[in-house]
């Protein structure tokens, strides 16, 4: 992946930056040879009530090429983040969900079929399924583990 080509991502969030929308960049980061470009905007409020929020969050979501759900927002406001995956769906834009972080969530069947991966807060984990899910890239990778005999 080189900084020419960086995957856009765009990550739910309900116009604040919340804890767990915050720590998918950190892992992302901490990636070596991952170059994305986040197309979420939380900081964009815009005007004009509830359809404002709307009409800029589909602005948000058609410059992506994945949205990720980390799965603790969406518990704040189903409602809204019921809407992103919505405008996922009709935009044919692949969808990720990431765990809730440290916690277990009951989810109905019908919203975790909406996703294409479900991951845990694992940098590698995560990297792969975007991988697979936005760009249909072979992820398939070896562990290495060394060690020495005595």
């Amino acid at each position: 992946m080189t900084d020419k080509a960086p995957i856009r991502i765009f990550v739910t969030h309900l116009f604040a930056k919340h804890a767990d929308y915050l720590r998918v960049f950190e892992y992302l980061e901490s990636v070596e040879n991952f170059a994305y470009l986040n197309t979420s905007a939380p900081d964009n409020v815009a005007a004009g009530g509830l359809e404002g929020l709307k009409e800029e969050l589909r602005r948000q979501i058609r410059e992506a090429e994945i949205v990720v759900v980390p799965l603790s927002i969406y518990t704040e406001n189903k409602d809204l983040v019921t809407f992103q995956l919505d405008f996922a769906g009709a935009a044919k834009k692949p969808v990720m969900a990431i765990k809730a972080f440290g916690d277990t969530l009951m989810l109905k069947r019908d919203l975790m079929t909406r996703f294409g991966e479900t991951v845990d807060w694992n940098e590698r984990s995560m990297v792969d399924a975007i991988r697979r899910l936005a760009r249909h890239e072979d992820t398939a990778r070896w562990e290495v583990i060394e060690f020495t005999l005595d």
